[in-house]
């Protein structure tokens, strides 16, 4: 089948199943294209349970689906590539979390939504990373284990000194790569776009950047700046759509390296399958379900 007749048989599925199609920013360009709405991880979850459709059918990786599932139990939520998970998030279990909480006995547990249901649920907030800095700031404890991302949490700390915040050592295979020599090589060939970088990337990247800022601060920026050219510090499939919103203007891909292998996972074959079948249905366990929706919600206040 030609591109064309699989986009054409989910369209008539994605109307008989009363279906929404949400897509992640880094998912590739032909996913993207075909999606209801694409945004961040909590954008599209939260879209989840705004919608009015019985079936979400999610492009991203598994808990950015299980968040869709925890805030929309009462929809199906299909999860077009079933073994697209996110190794950061594996770098957190709930049983290390809860040896963690024994260790740090005053501290408040913050996990960034890039976490599994379960870790959620031991957890006392969530956080994206464009509110996280806000989140530290303002919840009320001193005291903070911040987990899985140990870059975004010291991005976190050096916004917000006056808190202990104990850095757990995960990070984002894709971003934790980058290094300042591309950012200063690149900085060299156009020295007239300013480099944007999310804080998934290492403390001495983030240092040479003109900006930081999350998948959605980094939209905002090139879509509200007069600038010309940009240099893009993040997972590349943000590209797409910012080519697409900003057409007269130029970006370049900080290194080469910035991709999402579980991210590519997606294919319109493998939508157009899952509104076939019906098939993989993401769930989570009501007790756990019930836990993590309590730290999600306290995170929805700062947002």
């Amino acid at each position: 089948m030609k591109t064309a007749d699989y986009i054409n048989e989910i369209n008539q599925l994605r109307i008989q199943k009363k279906a929404l199609i949400l897509a992640h920013n880094y998912q590739n360009d032909e996913v993207q294209a075909l999606a209801d709405i694409v945004g961040d991880s909590l954008a599209l979850s939260r879209a989840a349970a705004d919608s009015q459709a019985e079936v979400i059918v999610f492009c991203g990786v598994h808990f950015m689906a299980e968040s869709a599932a925890i805030l929309a139990p009462e929809k199906t939520i299909l999860f077009p590539a079933e073994n697209a998970g996110c190794p950061m998030a594996d770098m957190a279990d709930a049983d290390e979390v809860l040896k963690w909480r024994k260790r740090y006995p005053k501290a408040v547990v913050v996990a960034y939504v890039n976490t599994s249901a379960a870790v959620k649920a031991v957890s006392d907030y969530c956080c994206t990373s464009a509110n996280a800095v806000k989140l530290v700031k303002n919840i009320p404890e001193s005291e903070i284990i911040f987990l899985p991302d140990q870059n975004l949490g010291s991005y976190v700390a050096k916004q917000v000194p006056d808190k202990i915040i104990h850095l757990w050592p995960g990070y984002c295979i894709t971003h934790h790569h980058v290094e300042p020599e591309s950012v200063t090589a690149i900085k060299e060939l156009h020295p007239d776009a300013p480099v944007l970088v999310h804080p998934e990337c290492r403390p001495e990247v983030t240092k040479l950047a003109d900006f930081v800022g999350s998948t959605s601060q980094i939209i905002s920026y090139v879509n509200n700046s007069a600038r010309k050219k940009y240099i893009i510090g993040t997972e590349m499939g943000v590209i797409y759509g910012l080519q697409k919103e900003n057409p007269a203007k130029t970006f370049y891909l900080l290194t080469k390296g910035l991709v999402c292998p579980n991210m590519k996972q997606t294919t319109v074959a493998k939508v157009l399958k899952s509104l076939q079948t019906m098939q993989p249905v993401v769930q989570v366990p009501s007790e756990i379900r019930i836990k993590a929706e309590q730290a999600l919600n306290r995170m929805l206040e700062f947002l």
